[in-house]
């Protein structure tokens, strides 16, 4: 059975204020242990990523390879490919959703071989940037490797279907 005392104001007397910051967190704070067995797994993508690192090391080395007008001309082509896939995932075609990650990577890491060139050389960020509008203003639009060789595909089999 519950019995309940009331007290009058001056008997009651109230736990002093701690010096801490107000929180609303009045629990027990629980971390959690991960279990030893995920070693294994965390030393798996380790080695996943130094597999992809050398990759990129060898693609770096790739690129830098290149001359200048070379890397301007293969980001014209990847910025191409990229509007391609772009258009086919707005006309709901089959497509691989990943292409547009690596098309994006290729894509900046060209135009940071591009830029480590441009600072090698003493120009400035401003005077990149101008650079750089003067180019793509210089660009003639053209399709992309991918489209032309559509068409090609299409043009043969429209010339065996003729003959």
């Amino acid at each position: 059975m519950l019995s309940f005392s009331i007290a009058s104001p001056g008997t009651l007397t109230f736990p002093p204020r701690r010096a801490f910051p107000k929180s609303s967190f009045n629990g027990v704070r629980i971390q959690q242990v991960c279990p030893a067995t995920t070693a294994p797994a965390a030393s798996f993508r380790r080695a996943g990523a130094a597999v992809m690192m050398a990759k990129r090391e060898e693609e770096l080395k790739e690129i830098r390879a290149k001359t200048t007008e070379d890397i301007n001309e293969e980001v014209v082509q990847l910025k191409g490919e990229l509007l391609m896939l772009r258009l086919q995932k707005s006309a709901r075609n089959e497509f691989k959703s990943s292409e547009f990650r690596r098309m994006r990577k290729r894509i900046a890491r060209m135009l940071t071989v591009k830029r480590e060139r441009e600072i090698e050389e003493g120009i400035n960020k401003r005077l990149s940037r101008k650079l750089d509008r003067k180019w793509k203003r210089s660009i003639v639009a053209r399709p992309p490797p991918s489209l032309i060789k559509l068409r090609e595909e299409e043009a043969a089999e429209e010339a065996e279907k003729s003959t």
